[in-house]
């Protein structure tokens, strides 16, 4: 509808032999304002030399010519508001019909094919064995499978893909933490073997920055990984490894991701150090511009600012002669892309979400690979997220640890428990509820703030089933389909009639084809939980002044389609954001 009526206003500015560009067409907060609202007239006025309105008035008149149904199908009036606006209403019969296409379509409402057979490969989570899965991971995760959700509901054949340091400072201070405290007892689960590593690591990492023989001895581990020269230190480092990946799947698998592909910086290593070498400027000929790296002070650069002056200058081999993460990402990008034979075809994207810290770092990496392969510029997408704080301003969980993303989801899915302790469910029920609220409730706050932005975490909103939370959002999908289990035992006429009032359930539910095709254009997933929340909104208030499930309702066929038009919807919504939508609650 959108598209319908924007046509018909660029139509009626031809007429009026106005080259128009792009029309602003926006939903007004108040729907007695109408159903679509632009300002075109106050924007083409003063060209025009006339005042807004009667320019409104003329484009209004024009629209009416396309033909006898005010030139837009599905139109009902057009009205002229303030100082020059121009307000569409839209008919009763498009919002009856939008409900049944609703029905119609199920879990296909709302998709589009605006990437459709192209390929997309999205990186995230990106966590590394031997240390833990902290709070930015869950971040990048939960903006990552969204990502991939809204690019395979626009048609794209998407790859998730995972890219793991294994290999690096981070490993080697875990094994010297390892060697010095002990191994743990390897009868323990799995996820407490993962722990204790990773508080080898951080015990190892206080180590390097307080001792210097610790430092020492550090960086030699270091280097007999990369040479793989040292038979004991290979052997703890496969099973450290081995322990810290499957601690990881556990997780993947409780926040309903499933990898289709992992890259570890131990395979791209090699490959981006002789594709640096590769492009490195040669001494007797240093002005040759077809290299782009230069050696300084035993190290190998690139100075991003020679190209860009917002750039700055990375080291990518430093003065040991080992590779650094600048090297690692240069070798990833191209096996992505030059080297994958995963794909049959090109890969069209590539898109990586880091946390925002190494946004400065992945420019000049991009500006570097961008040099070399001028065709990869516009195909490599990098999103960056903000910080996660406690509400309390203490990054400590509730049972006073340092808060990892395992002990949040832990402790998401303890206050669910909490909430739903006195209900009617089996113990295997509580669980499950547990889990699929949990992580509604984590991933429903890292979402609903723009990508980028820093987020304040509190548990009791989070989780609460009233107002602004994933937990809110799947009870009144819940609420919605325990009135349609009802009514499969309740005794009624089938006979469709539909009221002549339009509700503003209605006036929501087909704005949200328009919500996705804004969320792809813009990778925003914050625009689906806004607008799932104020859809919600509109459902309980349809709840609460409509007698559904009443044998003097006339109008119950219609209010049960309605209701499944909206249970529909929302759980399309859901899946774009990455939460599951419970049977009960």
């Amino acid at each position: 509808m959108q598209e319908k009526i924007k046509n018909g206003i660029k139509e009626a500015l031809k007429k009026l032999e106005i080259d128009s560009g792009d029309i602003v067409l926006e939903h007004p907060e108040d729907f007695k304002n109408g159903d679509y609202s632009t300002n075109v007239a106050m924007v083409y006025a003063k060209e025009m030399k006339m005042k807004p309105v009667d320019l409104a008035e003329k484009i209004i008149a024009e629209i009416a010519r396309l033909n006898s149904d005010n030139g837009v199908e599905g139109v009902e009036e057009i009205e002229i508001a303030g100082p020059g606006f121009i307000n569409f209403f839209l008919s009763r019969e498009f919002f009856a019909e939008s409900v049944e296409e609703i029905l119609k379509q199920k879990e296909n409402f709302g998709k589009n094919n605006l990437f459709a057979s192209k390929k997309v490969m999205v990186e995230y989570t990106d966590p590394n064995p031997f240390k833990p899965f902290h709070i930015g991971h869950l971040m990048t995760n939960a903006i990552g499978e969204s990502v991939s959700r809204i690019f395979e509901f626009s048609g794209a054949k998407v790859t998730r893909a995972n890219y793991q340091g294994d290999i690096g400072p981070h490993v080697a201070k875990a094994i010297f933490g390892l060697q010095k405290f002990g191994l743990p007892d390897k009868s323990l689960p799995i996820s407490n073997q993962a722990q204790y590593i990773g508080e080898c690591y951080s015990k190892g990492s206080n180590l390097y920055d307080t001792d210097d023989s610790a430092k020492k001895e550090i960086d030699e581990i270091n280097k007999k990984l990369y040479e793989k020269s040292d038979e004991k230190i290979n052997e703890i480092y496969n099973w450290g490894r081995k322990i810290t990946l499957e601690a990881f799947e556990e997780l993947y698998k409780l926040l309903g991701t499933k990898f289709d592909k992992y890259y570890f910086e131990s395979e791209v290593s090699e490959i981006g150090k002789k594709i640096v070498f590769e492009n490195l400027k040669k001494v007797e000929d240093p002005e040759d511009n077809r290299r782009i790296f230069e050696k300084s002070d035993g190290a190998v650069v690139f100075y991003g600012e020679k190209y860009d002056p917002k750039l700055h200058t990375r080291v990518f081999i430093n003065s040991q002669g080992l590779p650094t993460y600048e090297t690692k990402e240069l070798g990833l990008t191209m096996l992505k892309f030059k080297k994958d034979n995963f794909f049959s075809k090109k890969l069209d994207l590539s898109i990586v979400t880091t946390a925002v810290e190494q946004a400065e770092y992945m420019k000049v990496v991009q500006k570097a690979i961008s040099i070399m392969h001028p065709d990869l510029e516009k195909r490599m997408k990098h999103i960056t997220h903000g910080m996660m704080r406690l509400e309390s301003g203490k990054m400590s969980s509730r049972k006073g640890n340092v808060v990892t993303g395992e002990s949040l989801i832990n402790d998401a899915m303890d206050v669910v428990r909490e909430k739903i302790s006195g209900r009617e469910f089996s113990e295997i029920e509580k669980q499950n509820i547990a889990k699929i609220v949990g992580i509604s409730a984590l991933k429903y706050s890292i979402l609903k703030s723009s990508i980028g932005s820093d987020i304040i975490f509190d548990f009791e909103k989070s989780i609460s089933f009233d107002g602004d939370s994933g937990p809110y959002l799947q009870y009144t999908a819940v609420r919605a389909n325990s009135i349609l289990g009802k009514a499969k035992d309740f005794n009624f006429k089938y006979e469709k009639e539909i009221p002549e009032e339009t509700t503003s359930l209605e006036k929501m539910l087909y704005q949200f084809p328009e919500v996705v095709n804004r969320v792809y254009r813009e990778l925003a997933p914050h625009y689906i939980a806004t607008y799932l929340t104020e859809l919600a909104s509109a459902f309980n208030t349809f709840y609460a002044n409509t007698k559904i499930l009443d044998e003097n309702n006339k109008y119950i066929v219609y209010h049960l389609e309605l209701v499944n038009s909206f249970y529909q919807t929302m759980k399309n919504g859901l899946w774009l954001l990455g939460i599951e939508t419970p049977e009960r609650m």
